[in-house]
């Protein structure tokens, strides 16, 4: 397989406007606008039942739609569906395969569905791409969840794809097999295909995507690169750290400087506007009602503190 550089020449290889998919009284994607550029990394970040997956399959061509357009490298992604399939490659949430076939033969039979299909060499040669070569012979009961995910992405890229479509890859996985997920997108991307993901994981859009909309109750809320998303946000630094016993909200929202508090069940964090005004307040408080603070730590903004702001609640949530 050859291996290009990817194309970033911000052409639009994803047009969607105005989509929308309703179910009863439930509006589950809410006039939708979207431009992939060709060769980027696109993430659509948002909480479960954010309409995430419903898009994302709208424009696979594997929901119909109830109102809008979508192109797909200018193939009218509703009305041409089966030129549609032959261009992209699609990893579902989850994925039911013969379980009396190899691995190898698993990608024969799915190479066989497109009028490009990988041939044999070009197959053995993926596996190897996806670190698979080894059980190449196996069948899919006998992996491990990474590479059943792996083999997953693996069948996605039979067809040689222009677009691949990523639906929440890294769901489920220990965190080394979740980081060894991000080099094998990463290893699509220099390929020069363009690569769509969906994901709740805040680390995950941030390292990978060249861009990330921010979806929520069905709408796309915001639509830049990361380092956008947060400078557009102008966040104050914040401070977090670990306590056995929640320090009291109401003292902690009356600390010089802070702007917002957020407490959970280990911990706290501290929005300020000052950090040594907020600082040495903070560690008196924790000192006179006997509290030990733990992985005291001072960071600025990131993507979970856009989310927040856009949506007045947790990722988590």
């Amino acid at each position: 397989m050859t291996i290009a550089a990817p194309v970033r020449n911000g052409q639009a290889v994803i047009a969607v406007e105005g989509l929308r998919k309703s179910y009863g009284k439930l509006t589950a994607v809410k006039n939708v606008d979207l431009e992939i550029r060709r060769g980027e990394v696109f993430g659509i970040l948002g909480p479960n039942g954010a309409g995430k997956t419903t898009t994302l399959e709208m424009i696979e061509g594997l929901r119909k739609h109830d109102a809008g357009t979508i192109q797909v490298d200018g193939i009218d992604a509703v009305r041409q569906t089966a030129r549609l399939k032959q261009i992209i490659g699609v990893q579902l949430q989850s994925t039911a395969l013969f379980t009396g076939l190899t691995n190898f033969e698993l990608l024969q039979l799915f190479a066989g569905f497109y009028d490009h299909g990988m041939n044999d060499r070009e197959l053995d040669q993926l596996l190897a791409q996806v670190n698979l070569i080894e059980k190449r012979n196996s069948r899919v009961q006998e992996l491990s969840g990474g590479q059943q995910q792996r083999l997953s992405i693996a069948l996605t890229l039979v067809n040689k794809p222009r677009v691949v479509f990523l639906d929440e890859p890294t769901t489920g996985l220990d965190p080394q097999a979740r980081r060894n997920l991000w080099d094998l997108v990463r290893g699509i991307n220099a390929q020069g295909q363009t690569v769509v993901l969906t994901t709740h994981y805040m680390e995950e859009a941030e390292i990978l995507c060249d861009r990330i909309a921010i979806m929520d109750h069905g709408e796309v809320l915001a639509l830049a690169s990361p380092r956008e998303l947060i400078a557009q946000l102008n966040s104050p630094p914040v401070i977090s750290g670990l306590t056995n016993t929640p320090l009291p909200s109401e003292q902690l929202r009356h600390l010089p400087a802070v702007q917002h508090v957020r407490l959970d069940d280990e911990g706290f964090e501290l929005h300020t506007t000052d950090t040594a005004d907020t600082l040495v307040p903070l560690l008196a408080l924790a000192a006179s009602l006997n509290l030990e603070i733990r992985n005291l730590n001072v960071r600025q903004g990131n993507l979970e503190d856009v989310f927040i702001s856009l949506t007045g609640r947790s990722l988590r949530a």
